[in-house]
């Protein structure tokens, strides 16, 4: 169980952390709050309103609408995990979580970060099978098979965040209890361990690294044969299609994976913290906040489906 020296050879168990976030003084703070509040805010209007319009809108009852749909849950939860707290910490004089905290806040984390870099593998897979087997795909992307698959997404990120909420919670922290982040991460919690951490390095960069190679492999071997696929069609028109919904995809996982390898997946990563805070708003509140934006003002489907509910809902209105 973690514990904290007192330096008499006792051990006093930790029962909170400090979380000092970003320094600087009041008008810095203010600031800061001011645009974690705006990137919230948005994440949620924005993947709330993608939820809603999937669901009401019948035309959009589809595989991939389902993912994508899966998608802004996931990052409406994953903002609302870090941001909330974040935000009141900012004119926080103590900044304190709760071991406790600290640790659900992380597996939560831990849980739709891995989640979301599954769902992304299945979405790719997904316009693989549409475009190069259109024959096969309502037969093999049925509602159980596309169930399953976003079960299977859940259960995988389920299974990263018990391994490394377990070995990273079960380290000694007798160095210090304050975390140089603004949130309870891995490369942060490592730095004030004081135990022996090989073990703990070795799984967040070997299962982070498997995670995203698998995954990236996934990605690339179905965008291969989507490029082939459309390159042999002959319409221009499908093409440009194919083209915007692929493309505003393949954006999101680049924006996604970026930064996951930035973060988590090389070496340097535990030791540069002031850089891996910029980096984790950015995968934390700007990714969440930009996936709906993505999907919406590149697919032609979405932005239809926006209208027709907005024609809806006025047409309601008028008759009040």
């Amino acid at each position: 169980m973690p514990f904290q020296s007192n330096g008499n050879l006792s051990k006093v168990y930790v029962q909170d952390f400090v979380l000092e976030g970003f320094a600087g003084g009041l008008e810095t703070q203010a600031l800061l709050f001011a645009v974690f509040l705006a990137l919230y805010m948005v994440t949620v209007l924005g993947n709330l309103l993608m939820i809603i319009v999937i669901t009401l809108d019948a035309q959009l009852h589809s595989p991939m609408y389902f993912f994508l749909k899966n998608l802004s849950f996931v990052d409406l939860c994953y903002s609302s995990v870090i941001a909330p707290n974040a935000l009141a910490n900012f004119f926080s004089s103590s900044k304190v979580i709760t071991f406790a905290g600290c640790a659900t806040q992380f597996f939560f984390l831990s849980l739709m970060a891995t989640t979301e870099g599954f769902l992304l593998g299945v979405m790719a897979y997904d316009r693989f099978m549409a475009i190069c087997s259109p024959l096969r795909y309502p037969s093999t992307m049925c509602q159980s098979a596309c169930t399953r698959l976003v079960l299977d997404a859940y259960c995988g990120g389920c299974f990263n965040s018990v391994v490394q909420t377990s070995f990273t919670f079960h380290l000694p922290f007798c160095s210090s209890n304050r975390i140089n982040h603004f949130f309870c991460d891995v490369p942060p919690l490592l730095q004030i361990a004081c135990g022996n951490t090989a073990i703990n390095e070795l799984l967040l960069f070997g299962i982070c690294g498997l995670l995203l190679v698998a995954v990236t492999i996934v990605i690339v071997i179905s965008y291969g044969y989507i490029t082939v696929t459309i390159l042999r069609m002959g319409s221009g028109a499908g093409r440009r299609k194919i083209f915007s919904t692929c493309g505003s995809h393949m954006t999101a996982v680049t924006l996604f994976f970026g930064t996951l390898f930035v973060m988590y997946a090389q070496p340097g990563a535990i030791e540069s913290m002031e850089q891996g805070k910029v980096v984790s708003v950015f995968y934390t509140l700007v990714i969440p906040m930009l996936n709906p934006l993505i999907y919406s003002l590149r697919n032609k489907d979405v932005k239809e489906a926006l209208r027709r509910l907005g024609q809806k809902h006025m047409a309601m209105w008028r008759m009040c």
